[in-house]
C-alpha cells in the first residue's frame, strides 16, 4: 500500500469513529482501527441501548462526509509515561486504549496521540444538532490541550482524540467524500483472543479516487459471479459433506478432470529438469516432526493418530518425510542436486469457523518439491524454478503484473536456527532475485518459521491478486536430520535444501482457477470439452459416432441426445460454457463435416472432422487460453 493512500485510510477510521460518536454513542469504547488493503475498519464497544444496526450506517456515512468537509487539522502530540495514563484514563476513560497504552510504555514506546482540530471560532455552526454530551466532553479535552499544548490548540477545538502512531493527512480537505463507502459490518473479539469481549467491527472501503472505489466495487461484484463455492456445486466440482467433515472437500468427476490436468501439467515441467517422483505415507511417528520443529511450530493444528502401541501426527508437511529418503542414500557431490517431486495430502486442524469451500481446508495438497544442493548451485536452482513459475502461470494467463516478495525474519516469531545461518539464507535469495532482476520487495517477518522465501504474487482476470508459488530456502533442516553428502575432498558436506511449490496447494489453486475462468474454462482444462448437438434424432448415429472418434484421441465428449428442443440444447450448452459445440444435421452427415460454435471467440464455421481434430489436438496441446 502506498503511504499516501495509507494516510487516507488511516485518517479517515479517526473520521469514522469520530462519526459514530456524534451519532451513535459519545462515550462509545473505541479500540483499533488500522488501515487495511481495501479501506480501513474500526472495532467499537457500544451500551446495549446505544447497539448498532445496519438503518444508523447510512446517518454514519453522511457525518463521515460532513467532517471531512468542515477541513479539519490533524495534530500529533506526545506524552510522558504518567501523562499519557492520565489522560487516558481520567479524561478520555478508554479502558482499551490504555491496555495498549501501557504496553508500549513497558516496551519504552513513544505515546503519541493524533487530535482533529476546526476553528474555535466555527464550532457553533459546525456542530449544531450535535449531541451536547459530546461537545461538553470535548470541550474538557480542548481545555485539558490548550493549557498543555497552547501553541498547538490556541483558536482550536478539539472535535476527536485518539491515541495512534500512524501517518495522516495533514487536513480532511486532501480527502475525497465519493471515494469512501461502508462495506460490511462484523463482530470480532478484542485482540483477536475467544476469551476477550466481542466488538462490532465496521468495514470501510477507500481508495483514492471515486473511479478506483467504484472499480473496486465492480471487482467485487464479478467475483461474487465467480464465487467457487457457488460454481463448484453447480458444476459439480466439489462436494463438502457433513458426515466426512467440514474442511474435507471431495472431488467430483469434473474437479477430480481439474487436478489430473493441472498435476500432469506441474509434472511435464519438472520431468526434464532433473526432478524424481517419489511417495510418502500420510502419517508418521511423533518423532519425525519433532525432530524437524513442526511438532513445537504447529502443535495445535497437528491431528494425531494413536496406534495399538505407538502415536502418530498426520502429516502437515512432506519436507520432513523427504528428508529421511534424502538420507538413506549415499551421495556424492556428483549426484548433487538431487531433486524430489511429490503432490501429496498433508493435514492440519484449521478451525472449523475459519473453513471455506476450496479456500481453506483441512486436507490440503501441495503440489511439493525439495532439493537438495551445495550453496554454489542455489541460484542456479532458483532460476530454474522461476522458469516453471513462468510458464506455468503465462500458460494460465497470470503473468502481467507479478511481482515477488522476499520474505524475511522480523522481530517477533519463532524461527529455527542460528543468526549466521538466517543470514546466508537470505543472502543467496537476495543474489538470485537480483542477478535474475525479479520485481522483488522485502516482507519482514513473512519468512517461513525454518527459511527466508520468494513468494509469487499473481492477478487475476478480475485484478485480484493471490499469493500462489514459493521458493524457500533452508539451512536448517539438514542440520536437524543431519544431512550429507561426500565432498571432492572425501569428507562429509552439508546441503541446503529448497523448498517449491508451483501452485501452492492443489485445493487453493483449484479455488483461484475457478474464479478466474469464470468457470468458461480453457479446452485442456474444461471438464466437458466438446458438446455434440444433432439438429434432429435423426442424427444421433452421427453424433454419436463423432463422439466416438474424438473420444479414441481423449478428448472428453457429451452428446446431447435428449428431448429439448434444438435451441434449448444450444443454450444448455451455452449456459455451461463448454468450450466446443458441435452441431451435425443433413449437411454435416452428407459431408462427413461439423458445424463449429466456439464459446470463447464466438466463432462459427464449418470443418472436415480431421480438420477439426487437427485444430484441437494442437490447441490442447499448447494449452491455450
Amino acid at each position: 500500500m502506498e503511504d499516501a493512500l495509507l494516510r487516507k485510510r488511516h485518517s479517515l477510521s479517526h473520521i469514522l469513529a469520530q462519526a459514530v460518536q456524534r451519532e451513535q454513542q459519545w462515550d462509545v469504547e473505541v479500540a483499533i482501527g488500522p488501515a487495511i488493503d481495501n479501506g480501513f475498519y474500526y472495532d467499537f464497544l457500544f451500551s446495549s441501548e446505544k447497539q448498532i444496526k445496519e438503518e444508523d450506517l447510512k446517518k454514519i456515512q453522511n457525518q463521515m462526509e460532513k467532517i471531512v468537509k468542515e477541513n479539519q487539522d490533524f495534530v500529533l502530540f506526545s506524552l510522558s509515561d504518567d501523562e499519557s495514563k492520565k489522560l487516558v484514563v481520567d479524561l478520555m476513560k478508554q479502558k482499551y486504549k490504555e491496555e495498549m497504552r501501557s504496553e508500549f510504555a513497558a516496551n519504552w514506546e513513544e505515546i503519541t496521540f493524533y487530535a482533529n482540530t476546526i476553528v474555535d471560532g466555527a464550532k457553533d455552526a459546525l456542530l449544531r444538532g450535535i449531541d451536547p454530551e459530546y461537545i461538553a466532553y470535548y470541550e474538557k479535552v480542548t481545555s485539558y490541550l490548550q493549557e498543555k499544548f497552547p501553541e498547538k490548540f490556541n483558536g482550536k477545538f478539539v472535535t476527536f482524540l485518539d491515541m495512534c502512531e500512524w501517518p495522516h493527512v495533514e487536513n480532511t480537505k486532501e480527502l475525497d467524500t465519493k471515494a469512501f463507502k461502508l462495506d460490511k459490518l462484523a463482530w470480532a473479539y478484542w485482540r483477536g483472543n475467544s476469551n476477550n469481549v466481542m466488538m462490532v467491527r465496521v468495514y470501510w472501503l477507500a481508495f483514492d479516487t471515486k473511479e478506483e472505489l467504484q472499480d473496486y466495487q465492480h471487482m467485487m461484484d464479478e467475483a461474487k459471479k465467480r464465487d467457487h463455492r457457488i460454481l463448484g456445486q453447480k458444476l459439480k466440482i466439489f462436494t463438502i459433506s457433513p458426515l466426512v467433515g467440514s474442511g474435507l472437500p471431495l472431488l467430483q468427476p469434473n474437479g477430480m478432470i481439474i487436478r489430473k490436468e493441472v498435476e500432469d501439467y506441474l509434472w511435464e515441467l519438472h520431468k526434464d529438469k532433473g526432478y524424481l517422483r517419489v511417495w510418502t505415507p500420510h502419517l508418521a511417528k511423533e518423532d519425525l516432526y519433532k525432530t524437524s520443529g513442526h511438532a513445537e511450530k504447529f502443535w495445535d493444528e497437528l491431528f494425531r493418530v494413536q496406534g495399538k502401541e505407538e502415536s502418530f501426527f498426520l502429516k502437515p508437511m512432506n519436507c520432513p518425510h523427504h528428508m529421511q529418503i534424502f538420507a538413506d542414500n549415499q551421495f556424492s557431490y556428483r549426484d548433487m542436486p538431487i531433486r524430489y517431486f511429490e503432490p501429496a495430502t498433508v493435514y492440519r486442524d484449521e478451525k472449523t469457523g475459519q473453513l471455506s469451500g476450496l479456500t481453506r481446508v483441512r486436507s490440503i495438497t501441495q503440489d511439493d518439491g525439495h532439493l537438495f544442493c551445495r550453496v554454489s548451485q542455489i541460484t542456479e536452482e532458483v532460476w530454474t524454478i522461476v522458469e516453471i513459475i513462468k510458464k506455468f502461470y503465462t500458460t494460465l494467463g497470470m503473468i502481467d503484473d507479478y511481482w515477488v516478495r522476499l520474505s524475511v525474519r522480523g522481530p517477533e516469531g519463532k524461527y529455527l536456527g542460528d543468526d549466521s545461518v538466517w543470514e546466508k539464507a537470505e543472502w543467496a535469495l537476495r543474489e538470485a532475485s537480483e542477478k535474475y532482476q525479479l520485481p522483488y520487495k522485502i516482507g519482514i517477518g513473512e519468512a517461513a518459521f525454518y527459511g527466508p522465501k520468494l513468494d509469487f504474487m499473481f492477478k487475476d482476470a478480475i485484478g485480484r491478486e493471490w499469493q500462489l508459488a514459493t521458493i524457500q530456502c533452508d539451512f536448517n533442516l539438514p542440520v536437524r536430520f543431519d544431512l550429507s553428502f561426500t565432498n571432492e575432498d572425501g569428507e562429509k558436506e552439508r546441503p541446503v535444501v529448497i523448498h517449491r511449490a508451483i501452485s501452492w496447494s492443489l485445493e487453493r489453486f483449484m479455488w483461484v482457477m475457478i474464479e478466474q475462468f469464470g468457470w468458461a474454462f480453457p479446452l485442456w482444462l474444461a471438464p466437458v470439452q466438446f458438446q455434440v448437438v444433432p439438429v434432429a434424432d435423426k442424427f444421433n448415429d452421427y453424433a454419436f459416432e463423432l463422439a466416438a472418434k474424438m473420444r479414441k484421441e481423449d478428448f472428453r465428449v457429451k452428446v446431447d441426445d435428449s428431448n429439448d428442443s434444438f435451441s434449448k440444447k444450444i443454450r444448455n450448452a451455452e449456459l455451461m460454457k463448454i468450450p466446443y459445440v458441435l452441431i451435425v444435421g443433413e449437411k454435416e452427415v452428407e459431408g462427413k463435416t461439423v458445424s463449429v460454435r466456439e464459446f470463447r471467440s464466438k466463432k462459427q464455421y464449418v470443418l472436415w472432422i480431421d480438420e477439426l481434430l487437427e485444430q484441437v489436438r494442437v490447441e490442447r496441446k499448447e494449452r491455450r487460453i
